[in-house]
């Protein structure tokens, strides 16, 4: 197994997921990388006051600011791609912003248009504790927000919306140091791309940001071929993760109760209906996110809920 070091640089990062891509870097199943991602913005100065405009890595940025593509040897569509999220550590600042954009859910909340509201976080990965300009303290739990595979279709792709080939911009907080998130391989490669760092976020991300932050993080890359899943799904240090992404909420809901009930179904050797009265004394559905375009559920079996 082989470390590898990758840090953000014009030749490493992308705002786009293409399967055109080149990759920044190519390695084997089972090594390991070190990956430096900038926040989402691609900011390459901290914010002095909040929202205050800084230099960032893509002037006339299109998505999210993400290191990739990755190439992983061996990769193929059939295969799942394994990310072992062995550490993560975020920068020493962060900002959250909300309001301001007419987006659906900002128009019913009244907060659409006008001057969007700003917080700059001081961020102690140490202490696991984040404190924002207004004096507020919140635990810090650090994730990626987006780690995903590009269409196996031409062309440059948004990397907004999450998809349920390959991944994306997933923003599950429950994907902590310990978990491995499993992604169908949709292209010769992988080409693998991850950023968006979060230090903390409730389910929903209700106003559309975390915690923004760029983010050190260590993976490990590995291929499988005998997953329980066909689908983009996750082991944490406590549960069974199971996503839907859809742009009906309902249907998302629906996406990852199925895959659940399949995981457990074959895990227990039940039939489906068997499952799914077992699930409902044992599965939390959450909703992982509404500010994305497709909206994302996730349901979740905590490894000690069935014995």
């Amino acid at each position: 197994m082989t470390q590898h070091r990758l840090d953000p640089s014009p030749d490493t990062v992308t705002d786009v997921l293409s399967r055109e891509l080149s990759p920044v870097l190519t390695v084997d199943p089972g090594d390991s990388v070190v990956v430096r991602t900038l926040n989402a913005s691609g900011h390459l100065e901290r914010q002095r006051t909040p929202g205050e405009t800084r230099p960032t890595m893509h002037t006339d940025r299109r998505g999210h600011c993400l290191a990739g593509p990755i190439f992983v040897r061996g990769a193929a569509p059939g295969m799942m791609l394994g990310v072992h999220l062995v550490s993560l550590r975020p920068d020493d600042w962060g900002f959250t912003v909300a309001g301001g954009r007419d987006t659906p859910l900002n128009r019913q909340l009244g907060v659409a248009g006008g001057e969007p509201a700003w917080l700059l976080w001081e961020l102690d990965a140490e202490r696991c504790l984040g404190t924002n300009d207004r004096g507020h303290t919140v635990a810090l739990a650090p994730f990626l927000g987006v780690i995903g595979l590009p269409p196996d279709e031409p062309g440059e792709h948004s990397t907004i919306p999450p998809r349920p080939a390959g991944g994306g911009n997933i923003d599950c907080g429950d994907l902590v140091a310990g978990s491995t998130l499993y992604l169908p391989v949709t292209v010769s490669g992988a080409l693998l791309c991850i950023g968006d760092g979060h230090a903390a976020q409730g389910d929903g991300e209700v106003g559309g940001t975390a915690i923004e932050c760029g983010m050190t993080t260590h993976v490990e890359l590995t291929l499988a071929t005998d997953r329980p899943l066909p689908t983009v799904h996750a082991e944490t240090p406590t549960s069974w993760v199971t996503f839907g992404f859809h742009a009906d909420l309902n249907q998302a809901m629906v996406s990852a109760l199925d895959d659940m009930l399949g995981w457990m179904g074959t895990a227990y050797s039940l039939g489906k209906a068997e499952a799914l009265a077992l699930a409902s004394t044992t599965v939390d559905l959450r909703i992982t996110q509404v500010a994305n375009q497709t909206w994302g559920v996730h349901a979740v079996l905590r490894r000690d809920a069935v014995r």
